[in-house]
Formats: structure tokens, C-alpha cells, sequence
């Protein structure tokens, strides 16, 4: 029984384990719900309906930070599990698969780091569940807003296309190839 939920854990060359699911489910879940509710401010506006939906999850730095708090166990994790997972081919396709990944990564470190930094930058600080991650300074550097305002925004609608563009190609997998591809994080763990 013991050994049977170890194996579970881990990654196979079948399929992904019960870690990388749960780390892959959860960003999932957080960065969904983050843009989700941000295309649902921008067109239904600060009315009753969002202000409702908005009860029922975390707000929207809560959830850039809780990306960036996953990203560092995940990241571990992906490294550590590499060897155990399936054999990449040498397909053109194969280092396409592997830049968007690489820029997943990234863009989950950057987005909430350059929000990080806009509040730091402008002086307000950020706490978070009374635990202070960014201290208040009062103090605005100029030269810092500018960039990372511009970069924020633009870096995270990025980020959603690539989402968008990653469900499409699991989908077509899962649908119309029939693969296996998507039942590796989808399927049965045993």
C-alpha cells in the first residue's frame, strides 16, 4: 500500500504523477480564475454580478502571489522528475513544446514579480495574510513605475494566450490525435 501511493507520487514515462498534477491543476485553477475574473471586470465593470463573483475566490494579488509561491516547489519538482518522464523525441515540434513551456515558467515568475515590484516602486508595499512581503516606504521611484506599469499588463495577457493556445493543443491531443498526451496529466495514476 505504502509503495503503491509512492508511485503514485512520481512521475512516470506513462503518465504524470499525483505532485505534478497537483502543482499543474493548481496554476491551472489560479490563472484561470485570475483571468477570468479580469475579463469579467472589463466587461461587465465594478457592478453587483463581479462584486459576487469576487467573493467566491481569492483576489487578484492574492492569486499572483500564490502563482509565484507555487512556481518555486514546481519548478524544483519538474527538474527533479525530468529523467523519470517520457523520452522526448527529436520532432520540429518538440523545441516549440519545450520554448512555450520555458515561457510559462517565465511569465509565471515575471508577472507577479513586476506587481511585486509596482508596489515597492510606487511605495505602498504589499502584505499579505498579515505577513508583510513588500514593506510601505512612502516613497515613489519615478523611474521604476514607468516600466513595470507598462510591463505588467502586456506580459499577463501573454501569459493568458499561451494558456489559451496550450488547452487548444491538449485538446486537439486528446480529441483528435488520441495520443495519450493529454490522458498523461488527465488519466488514471496506477
Amino acid at each position: 500500500m505504502v509503495m503503491a501511493i509512492r508511485r503514485s507520487l512520481r512521475d512516470t514515462p506513462q503518465r504524470y504523477g499525483l505532485v505534478s498534477r497537483a502543482f499543474h491543476w493548481g496554476a491551472a485553477y489560479l490563472l484561470l480564475w485570475q483571468f477570468g475574473t479580469l475579463i469579467g471586470w472589463r466587461w461587465l465593470g465594478d457592478g453587483p454580478v463581479m462584486r459576487a463573483i469576487s467573493l467566491l475566490g481569492p483576489y487578484h494579488g492574492t492569486v499572483g502571489v500564490l502563482v509565484l509561491a507555487l512556481l518555486v516547489p514546481r519548478t524544483i519538482w519538474s527538474l527533479a522528475e525530468r529523467r523519470r518522464r517520457a523520452v522526448r523525441d527529436r520532432a520540429p515540434l518538440t523545441h516549440l513544446r519545450m520554448g512555450v513551456h520555458a515561457a510559462f515558467y517565465a511569465l509565471m515568475l515575471l508577472v507577479p514579480g513586476l506587481a511585486l515590484l509596482r508596489a515597492y516602486a510606487n511605495g505602498d508595499g504589499y502584505e499579505l495574510w498579515t505577513i508583510t512581503l513588500i514593506p510601505a516606504t512612502g516613497i515613489v521611484v519615478e523611474w521604476l513605475v514607468w516600466p513595470v506599469d507598462r510591463l505588467h499588463g502586456p506580459l499577463a495577457w501573454t501569459l493568458a494566450a499561451l494558456i489559451a493556445g496550450h488547452a487548444a493543443v491538449a485538446l486537439y491531443h486528446g480529441i483528435v490525435r488520441r495520443d495519450g498526451v493529454l490522458h498523461r496529466m488527465t488519466g488514471r495514476i496506477s
